[in-house]
């Protein structure tokens, strides 16, 4: 999403504000009119786009598990031979999701169990493959560490990352550039502890 220049589709609208709502009065707090009405089209009219609030909330919990691991495959493709570069890549990726895309990290943390037992297993599985990515390139730069350290150590970044809903309003954070670079040092700044700063 926040590499996207184009500009946002219905659909897209449409998820992007049942994310928010979904994400402050909760999935059952919100009705599919409140949806419509917040892009400018009547509730009924979103069943052209959706069959229901279920499918929207499939469609946003199992499109961010894509997108991060599509995103993570191409950056690492892109640093290829560089580890130090790939790991940074990850987390710059993670952290524009983090920053861009806070009302997901508060759905997915309250509301994945909501989810068909098909596409729940579908977020797992592509969330499992994130780690892993991230496990491998984590082990490469740090070889020191053990795979169990390193997953746990990848957990604990995402932990970490993903705390940004906590952090206040967007006006409330110092601007885009700076607590970027903050969850950025953050991060490496924890993988260089437990990694002990060897290599």
């Amino acid at each position: 999403m926040a590499t996207r220049t184009d500009a946002p589709t219905r659909r897209e609208q449409i998820l992007k504000e049942a994310a928010r709502l979904f994400a402050e009065r909760g999935f059952h707090g919100v009705g599919v009119d409140e949806i419509g009405a917040a892009v400018g089209i009547s509730g009924p009219g979103l069943y052209r786009h959706f069959a229901g609030k279920d499918a929207m909330l499939a469609e946003l919990l199992v499109g961010i598990s894509e997108r991060l691991l599509t995103g993570g495959k191409r950056r690492s493709a892109e640093a290829a031979g560089s580890p130090d570069a790939a790991l940074d890549s990850l987390i710059e990726g993670h952290i524009d999701f983090a920053l861009d895309d806070r009302p997901l990290i508060t759905l997915h943390d309250r509301e994945l169990d909501r989810l068909r037992d098909s596409d729940r297993k579908l977020v797992r599985q592509l969330q499992r493959q994130y780690v892993e990515l991230w496990v491998a390139t984590v082990r490469e730069v740090y070889p020191a560490l053990t795979e169990v350290e390193a997953r746990a150590s990848v957990h604990a970044v995402f932990g970490l990352l993903n705390s940004t809903p906590h952090l206040g309003r967007p006006g409330a954070l110092p601007g885009r550039e700076v607590t970027a670079d903050l969850l950025h040092r953050l991060a490496r700044g924890a993988l260089e502890a437990v990694a002990g700063g060897g290599r």
